[in-house]
């Protein structure tokens, strides 16, 4: 909507400093009181089929009935407007509608400070030191209840038949539980799709990690549509394998480069860490498995007199290793892109370091699910050279790579 010059020269008539604009009792914030109030009146005229002060059709038998006065909350801070009403009660405005006292936008704001791991009184002080709105616990609760139903959705929503790739981890989070507070497990399932595209397949939680529960969450992705994973990323679980062959006979399972190269990590001081990560990276490096074979035989030369546990982690686990090498640098990089998983457990991380314990599993599953929906609001493009990748796929995984439209 176009606005004269004239009209804003006639409201800037007496504008001397700010505080006339956006101040308490500015123009700004007259000039909403004053927008929505007509815009009510406009929507009566319409629910009523005249105009106030105008004639009425006396055989509808309703009509004006003063207004009453209901304060809103908003970016502009509390504000008072008056409400037409009717005789029969039969008008509901549109604008802001019966039972809503905040204007439209403000309760995404509380979603966002919420997504983002502001804590309840965060977003308490946040909202009145910015708009001069005070706010309860239990406002901001009521807000953020509204995402369950969206979360119980998006959690049983049909999958794709087929991915290329999924990465399956669990990230620790601290919650109450029988008036104590203990670690549970938020189990994340994070796929590449046939386009290159990284989606969010699931979360679920329980008290702890174990292959056994990963196996129901793989028997619900069936249940759910997934007939076909081509390679499981996975980090060192015991059992972990097995579970995913249960589920999936035919999938490749890969043990996870970053989770191996952290967890060997573990067992060297800070100012050794850059070497070791060096003489590693030899090793997942490495062109082919032979190579790899010799250049871990050569860091057992170097390191295993003071760190044997390091090689030791690694040949125990070599076997879920190796497939890794069968395939050309292409799906090396989508594979080895466990940093997917990583990134997303870090973004995760991120929104629950400034939390205490979460009362209940509810409040879990609302905050990941925010955090969830920011996060992948960024995953607007395929990953690195995923066409290539896919060529690839298509000769390893012959007849198992879906028609495409």
């Amino acid at each position: 909507m176009a606005i004269s010059d004239e009209l804003l020269d006639q409201l800037l008539a007496n504008y001397k400093k700010p505080e006339d604009l956006v101040g308490e009792g500015g123009l700004l914030k007259e000039l909403t009181k004053r927008l929505v109030e007509r815009a009510m009146q406009t929507e009566m005229t319409d629910h009523l089929g005249y105009a106030k002060h105008g004639k009425s059709d006396k055989q509808a038998g309703n009509s004006r009935n003063g207004k009453y006065p209901k304060t809103i909350s908003g970016e502009f801070g509390e504000l008072q407007i008056n409400v037409p009403r009717d005789r029969d009660a039969s008008f509901e405005p549109k604008i802001i509608p019966k039972g809503q006292s905040r204007f439209h936008g403000f309760d995404d704001k509380i979603l966002s400070m919420y997504a983002l791991g502001m804590s309840t009184r965060d977003i308490q002080v946040h909202l009145e030191e910015m708009y001069g709105v005070e706010v309860s616990p239990t406002l901001i609760s009521q807000v953020t209840d509204a995402v369950i139903d969206d979360v119980k959705s998006w959690q049983n929503r049909p999958l794709d038949e087929v991915y290329p790739i999924v990465y399956l981890d669990a990230i620790r989070v601290k919650g109450r539980q029988g008036g104590h507070i203990i670690n549970k497990a938020v189990y994340l399932a994070l796929a590449v799709t046939m386009e290159g595209q990284k989606e969010v397949l699931g979360m679920w939680i329980a008290e702890n990690e174990g292959a056994k529960f990963w196996l129901s969450i793989l028997n619900g992705l069936q249940n759910r549509g997934v007939k076909d994973i081509f390679i499981a990323c996975v980090d060192g679980l015991k059992g972990f394998p097995e579970a995913i062959e249960a589920a999936y006979p035919n999938t490749q399972v890969q043990t996870c480069i970053v989770h191996m190269v952290r967890h060997s990590l573990n067992f060297v001081a800070w100012k050794e860490r850059k070497q070791m990560a060096a003489d590693l990276k030899e090793i997942y490096a490495a062109p082919t498995e032979e190579q790899a074979r010799r250049n871990l035989e050569q860091f057992e030369t170097k390191w295993d007199a003071t760190h044997p546990m390091v090689s030791q982690s690694w040949r125990r686990n070599w076997e879920r290793i190796i497939p890794f090498f069968n395939y050309p640098p292409d799906i090396r990089k989508a594979i080895y892109t466990t940093n997917a998983i990583e990134s997303l457990n870090h973004s995760l991380r991120k929104v629950t370091k400034n939390r205490g314990a979460f009362p209940d599993d509810e409040a879990i599953f609302k905050l990941f699910y925010m955090a969830l929906r920011n996060i992948s609001k960024k995953w607007t493009m395929p990953i690195r050279d995923w066409k290539a990748a896919l060529n690839q796929f298509c000769i390893f995984f012959e007849g198992r790579v879906p028609m495409q439209n």
